[in-house]
């Protein structure tokens, strides 16, 4: 099997997404049109944000069904990215929490998409 190396979020507007996540993760996307734009986050991963419009088959769901998680090393990291997410106004759906496996915060981009900043406890 080849490797995972993609997600895609459906979105309203490609070109909004595309300016709140260069604004919030600090990063410009590599491929940029109309309806779609591609960011490869320091992981590797690329993250396509895709017009919705123009996806075939149609998406059957919209965002928030799931988590795009972003891993980090500690309880501190948690609460100043929380604060930096916020000031670039990304809107807060559960604030930084200490639950049974560490710290995390989940933000929600322009679609609803949840993304979950974590640490895991014994990592901390």
């Amino acid at each position: 099997m080849t490797d995972i190396n993609t997600l895609f979020f459906y979105v309203a507007d490609a070109s909004v997404s595309a300016g709140f996540y260069t604004e919030l993760l600090g990063i410009e996307p590599v491929e940029v049109s109309p309806t779609f734009a591609l960011f490869i986050l320091p992981s590797g991963l690329a993250l396509g944000l895709w017009g919705k419009d123009g996806v075939q088959p149609a998406p059957i769901a919209g965002g928030g069904g799931s988590e795009i998680g972003f891993k980090v090393d500690s309880a501190a990291q948690i609460d100043s990215t929380h604060l930096d997410w916020q000031t670039k106004g990304a809107t807060i759906a559960f604030p930084p929490t200490d639950l049974d496996f560490g710290r995390s915060f989940v933000a929600l981009d322009p679609d609803g998409h949840r993304l979950r900043v974590y640490a895991v406890a014994e990592e901390m």
